[in-house]
Order: C-alpha cells, then sequence, then structure tokens
C-alpha cells in the first residue's frame, strides 16, 4: 500500500470509528464527507468501493446491530427508546427495517432470537472491521502482571459459537437474580479454543463473575471454578470483538515467541471491562490474559 493510498484508508477509518461513537446522532453524507475530509459529491461511491457496501446500507447495519444487542441482552431497554435511539421516527419503521434484516420483529427477537440468520446478516460487518480497524498493536502495550487467584461462576458454553448469544442470555438472568452485575462482580470469558480452527461442535467458552459465594444448585448449571493466581502477559484490546482474534493472535505469534517466556497450563483468558451496547462498539475495552510462568 503506497502512501497516498494509505492515508485514504485512515481517513476512512476515521469515519468508521466516528459512526460507531455517533449512532444516535445525525450520519447525513455531509457530516461524514467532512469527517473523512472529502467532496460529498464524491464521498459515497469512494466509500462503496472501499468498503464494497454503501454508507447508508453500512449505517443502518451498525444501528441495528446495535438495536439487537439491546433487544437480546438489555430487557429493560423499552422498544420504542431503541427504535429513536436508533435514528426511526417510531416502533412501525423500526420493526420492519428490523424484520427485513433478520427475519424476525424485534419483539419476535426479544423473546427468542434466531442467531443463526442474525449472523449472516452481520457477518458482512465483521469481516469489513476485520479488513479495515485492525488494532494497531507493540510489545511496549503488553504488560507483565501478576493475576490474583480468582473464583469464578461460570457457565459452560459448548457447541456452535454462532448460538453463544442464548448462553449470554441465560448468564444475564442468572446475574441478575444473584445481584451479581458487572458493576459489583468482574466478568471474565476462559478461552479454551479458537472457533476458526474447529468444527463448531467442539467449540468451548466460559463465561464468568467472579464471586467469593458458594454456588447453590441451579437450573441454568452456572458451576463454580477458579482461575488460578501468576504470572500473566496482559494486552488490552479496545474495539469490537471482530478484531479481537488480531490482538490474540499478536501475543501467540509475535510477542510470545520473541518474550523468552513460556505459557502456563491454563487457557488464556479475557476481563471484560467495559461491554458493547452499553458503549459504542469502538469504546468496548477487553483485557487479554496470556498465562505464563
Amino acid at each position: 500500500m503506497n502512501t497516498n493510498t494509505a492515508k485514504v484508508h485512515a481517513r476512512f477509518r476515521k469515519v468508521l470509528e466516528y459512526i460507531d461513537n455517533h449512532l444516535e446522532d445525525d450520519l447525513s453524507v455531509e457530516i461524514l464527507s467532512g469527517v473523512a475530509a472529502f467532496s460529498k459529491y464524491h464521498f459515497h461511491r469512494q466509500f462503496s468501493e472501499l468498503f464494497g457496501i454503501g454508507v447508508y446500507e453500512y449505517v443502518q447495519l451498525c444501528r441495528l446491530k446495535r438495536a439487537s444487542y439491546q433487544l437480546a441482552f438489555r430487557s429493560h431497554r423499552q422498544v420504542i427508546d431503541i427504535a429513536l435511539a436508533s435514528g426511526y421516527k417510531g416502533p412501525g419503521s423500526f420493526s420492519r427495517a428490523f424484520k427485513k434484516s433478520i427475519g424476525q420483529s424485534p419483539s419476535e427477537f426479544r423473546r427468542q432470537p434466531q442467531w443463526n440468520p442474525w449472523y449472516a446478516t452481520y457477518q458482512r460487518l465483521s469481516e469489513l472491521r476485520s479488513n479495515h480497524m485492525k488494532s494497531i498493536t507493540n510489545g511496549e502495550q503488553v504488560k507483565i502482571v501478576t493475576f490474583n487467584e480468582t473464583k469464578v461462576a461460570a457457565l459452560e458454553h459448548r457447541g456452535d459459537p454462532q448460538l453463544i448469544g442464548n448462553s449470554i442470555r441465560k448468564f444475564i438472568e442468572w446475574r441478575k437474580q444473584n445481584h451479581l452485575s458487572p458493576k459489583v462482580s468482574a466478568t471474565f470469558n476462559i478461552l479454551y479454543n479458537d472457533p476458526a480452527e474447529i468444527a463448531p461442535e467442539d467449540y468451548r467458552i466460559d463465561i464468568c463473575a467472579a464471586t467469593v459465594h458458594d454456588l447453590a444448585n441451579n437450573e441454568v448449571r452456572i458451576v463454580s471454578k477458579t482461575i488460578p493466581g501468576g504470572r500473566c502477559a496482559v494486552l488490552r484490546h479496545i474495539g469490537s470483538d471482530d478484531t479481537l482474534r488480531d490482538t490474540i493472535r499478536y501475543l501467540y505469534s509475535e510477542w510470545l515467541p520473541q518474550s523468552g517466556e513460556e505459557p502456563r497450563d491454563f487457557p488464556m483468558f479475557l476481563q471484560r471491562i467495559r461491554f458493547f451496547p452499553d458503549v459504542s462498539e469502538g469504546e468496548a475495552v477487553t483485557d487479554v490474559f496470556l498465562p505464563i510462568y
């Protein structure tokens, strides 16, 4: 990529970041072309040529994706409030757009999300982010810390990663019932394998909340586990989970071979600091821990 091309890509990446952070605001071509510092008469075509999707469709997909997270995982949010925050004048137009996008009305999706068509719809966003919003990482950002042993309540998701939303919904409801909100209980994920490298039925991840209390028997099958204490390399990932794999890959393929460190016999794990959709995807914060000797 030559210097001029790199500058153009950087300017359009600023547009993607601006959209992430202003989904409730006016995102007209006039405003977005100003962010990119390009003529509004050519901006739309440049955006389409670079990303393979029109800017209006991209903005709509981003808004509807956030809306779907709010419907699935934030039961206290009213549909009309979600509709208005997504740029629609009322629940009717929002419902029509949402159903056209994934085949379910907002109320149907809130009640029982169909995740496979959801993934099929938003795969375009995921691929675009993976290609154009990669994290810029270097070894100086990796810190060596001593992680304190932490008892957690864990929901063990086993199987198709596209269905993890169902496990998250169950875990959120269990947390509410047990007064373990993220404000009082740290949130972790234990990563046993990479979904891109295994069959869907072999995928494993634990969704965890820190707790010092013993667990009673429960229908959700939440179990007690311990994240062991010890030295860890930690790298902060800021942004969408669509680019999280790049951060993980950096730790394993670049930092670890050059560090002289050896990984311990415990999986990599994440601590979720700031959550989408409570913040924009660009402002989500995840600490990635690699246990080392």
